[in-house]
């Protein structure tokens, strides 16, 4: 979720979910929305048993000291859900004056900080990025090591997560080739850190619209498409491979756009953006198109879904949140384990 919405209608959205069947609600760490750990705060003490946590924060915006603070905090609160999810982050760098460096150290360097500080130790922490001076949490928290996700769609950044995290997300990881490549990344990362690939989760995050008209879905979901692979601050190992590119002299046309720009800027190359891009980048359709999609991207690697709800006129973001618990999950889980059984998951 973003925090786009009343407190009180977060915590409808997230108790829904909790409903639904989901595993995970993520609030996002998005500048200048409402603040993530208090409204996280606010949905632990209104649910039971979905885990919660920011997706993403960032090293740069928010000192990891106070992310220790923070998820240390959510985690007693929650009586044990709290997760992290932390990335290179890029909301609000602009406004703030942030410059980020080397981001997939910045995060590694994070992570370790943050697991020090929950573990109770006082941290004298001289890395490259971060610093931390004998800093140390006057409070134990309730589990000293909670899930963490990094969030990369470069390979450095995944192989660092598949060095060090329970997870690693990958955005737009919406085609079966891009998810065997994202699986081959990060199971590489893992390995020469000593680790099974088996031991991360990999999770993809994607936008997800459910109707009754698969070509209303994806002309719904073809704008928000077409930023990404036109801004291209998201890396794709086949989007080239599989002719799903942009001619690079139309993009230029385009310019500089700014983050907080949303889609609009992006209008003349919606023409350009094929189903077939959508339905790489996306989990978008009917109900039985959306299933086999999560079914293949399973059978590539896939272990997890994040989805960011978009609705289609007439419905609403909670029928989204319903429709996918309740029928496409389910549908998935029988899909996937008649595979199994016949040898072909």
């Amino acid at each position: 979720m973003l925090g786009d919405q009343p407190v009180a209608g977060l915590a409808a959205r997230t108790r829904l979910a909790e409903e639904s069947g989901f595993e995970t609600v993520w609030l996002a760490d998005e500048r200048f929305f409402r603040e993530t750990y208090s409204c996280l705060s606010v949905l632990a003490g209104q649910t039971a048993r979905v885990n919660l946590g920011p997706c993403v924060t960032d090293p740069f915006a928010r000192h990891p000291a106070l992310t220790a603070m923070a998820l240390g905090t959510l985690d007693e609160v929650s009586e044990g859900r709290a997760i992290l999810g932390i990335g290179a982050g890029v909301s609000g760098f602009a406004e703030l004056g942030i410059q980020s460096r080397k981001p997939p150290l910045a995060i590694r360097e994070a992570v370790d900080l943050i697991r020090q500080l929950m573990a109770g130790q006082e941290v004298d922490y001289q890395g490259e990025i971060i610093q931390c001076h004998r800093g140390r949490l006057n409070f134990a928290p309730l589990r000293s090591r909670v899930p963490v996700r990094v969030a990369s769609n470069g390979p450095l950044g995944q192989k660092m997560g598949g060095a060090i995290a329970d997870g690693v997300m990958m955005e737009g990881c919406g085609s079966v080739e891009e998810a065997k490549a994202f699986a081959s990344t990060v199971a590489e990362g893992a390995r020469k850190a000593g680790r099974s690939p088996n031991e991360v989760k990999l999770v993809a995050r994607l936008d997800c619209c459910i109707t009754n008209d698969g070509k209303q879905a994806r002309d719904i979901l073809r704008p928000s498409v077409t930023r990404i692979i036109a801004q291209a601050n998201s890396r794709f190992y086949t989007l080239e491979a599989q002719g799903l590119t942009l001619p690079k002299n139309v993009v230029e046309t385009i310019g500089p756009v700014a983050y907080a720009a949303g889609v609009a800027p992006f209008a003349p190359l919606f023409p350009l953006v094929t189903d077939m891009h959508v339905d790489a980048l996306t989990l978008c359709g009917t109900v039985q198109e959306i299933t086999q999609h999560m079914v293949d991207l399973r059978r590539a690697g896939i272990t997890g879904f994040n989805i960011f709800p978009v609705p289609a006129p007439g419905t609403t973001y909670e029928d989204v949140i319903v429709r996918f618990g309740t029928q496409v999950w389910p549908a998935v889980e029988t899909a996937f384990a008649k595979g199994s059984d016949n040898g072909t998951a």
